[in-house]
């Protein structure tokens, strides 16, 4: 039975932005500076100016922030502060009783909004085509310092320390053991959940693998001991993360290092916020040349508004900067093997290609998928195919016996 806020100091919570913010964001739309811009060079020096303009248009006139809020606030929503942290958090109950808890994580620069088409069907399949048995009760955290768990108000927030607070707000919630999935850095915080919490963890979803890929260039040696279909992905991974090396990473480092300098831009202005999402939407997803080819527009930018009304540009970054920075036991790197059976659903259009002979060295890998399709934001590019392989997943654990579920 799930506690009630007196006794779990769970609160429930509605999104109900002012107008007046919403007055503020068309007012700094309306007045953007816009940069220079070499001829014909597209995407090659960051987002095009043609591009960001005509979606700052229609961000500005044609994008429905309320209808995105009633959207969301169509699941009950809560807060509760857990280690000196406020979490916000969506919790699905399923219809049917005997359905398991699930918690799944989203990452950076993504959010809660990810998962909008994944759960009705995650809590209720029967209404969606599938087997009622394959049902679950999800739980949807915001991470510290991301959108409305915004901002953290303390250093240490990393993968170790978020994992532990999931745990928290399951105890608070009423589940003893539960699942986990993520991607990105839902995908760390889910592995940790599986190493540190293995008695309570039923099984671990994910849809990247965190130090999974081909990092270095593989020698001729390693190339002949492994089948040509390895061998052909070891060398696809090598490449795809020697270009990320080399080309992607910029945020990555101005976030690890000085996240407090780029949040006065982007806190400032909600053309720098836009921009500097929806690059890593255009080179993560599994799209040509526009991210809308592989995600739909206003879903997009309701995921930004999460971040700009929020005020959290800053203190969502201070993650990388908490896991460069690490120290003793929280660090966000794997120290051990996880022995909670884990699930490793890829999608090829990832920068991060999984190699399982490397990923069977540090899992328990018990179903390994391969998606042709798809890319990093797998819950808004492909969500019957992410929603198929975690029913296959947990379905596997409870026809094997493996665990016996905590309703």
């Amino acid at each position: 039975m799930t506690p009630t806020p007196a006794d779990s100091g769970i609160r429930p919570f509605r999104i109900d932005v002012p107008q007046s913010d919403l007055d503020d964001l068309h007012d700094r739309l309306d007045r953007a500076r816009w940069p220079d811009e070499l001829p014909g060079v597209g995407w090659t020096y960051g987002v095009p100016s043609g591009y960001l303009r005509e979606l700052v248009r229609h961000w500005r006139h044609e994008y429905d922030w309320r209808a995105a809020e009633a959207r969301l606030n169509a699941w009950p929503q809560f807060t509760t502060e857990i280690d000196g942290a406020r979490v916000h958090f969506a919790h699905i109950r399923s219809p049917e009783p005997d359905a398991t808890p699930l918690v799944v994580t989203h990452g950076w620069p993504g959010s809660i909004v990810e998962f909008t088409d994944i759960v009705g069907p995650l809590t209720d399949p029967a209404a969606h085509g599938g087997d009622p048995a394959d049902a679950f009760h999800v739980v949807l955290p915001s991470i510290p310092g991301f959108g409305f768990s915004g901002p953290t108000r303390e250093t240490g927030w990393e993968a170790r320390r978020i994992a532990d607070a999931w745990a928290e707000l399951m105890t608070r919630l009423g589940y003893d053991r539960f699942g986990a999935q993520g991607g990105d850095w839902g995908a760390a915080i889910s592995r940790e959940l599986g190493r540190v919490h293995p008695g309570r963890i039923l099984g671990v979803h994910l849809n990247l693998l965190p130090g999974g890929q081909a990092t270095t260039e593989p020698t001729a040696e390693e190339l002949e001991a492994l089948s040509p279909a390895e061998r052909e992905r070891t060398l696809t991974s090598w490449r795809r993360w020697e270009k990320w090396s080399r080309e992607g990473t910029g945020y990555f480092h101005v976030q690890s290092t000085r996240p407090q300098t780029l949040s006065y831009a982007l806190t400032d202005s909600p053309v720098g916020q836009l921009a500097w999402i929806v690059e890593k939407f255009q080179e993560w997803t599994d799209s040509g040349e526009l991210p809308e080819e592989a995600v739909d527009r206003d879903l997009m930018l309701t995921n930004v508004m999460l971040y700009w009304l929020t005020g959290t540009a800053g203190s969502s970054a201070r993650v990388y900067y908490e896991r460069a920075h690490a120290r003793g036991e929280r660090i966000a790197a794997p120290q051990e093997p996880s022995t909670a059976p884990t699930a490793v659903a890829s999608f090829f259009g990832d920068p991060q290609i999984p190699l399982r002979h490397k990923a069977e060295r540090t899992e328990n890998i018990v179903r390994w998928t391969e998606f042709d399709r798809g890319g990093h934001f797998a819950a808004l590019e492909k969500p019957d195919l992410l929603v198929g392989d975690v029913r296959a997943f947990f379905r596997r654990l409870r026809e094997k016996g493996w665990f016996g579920l905590c309703r």
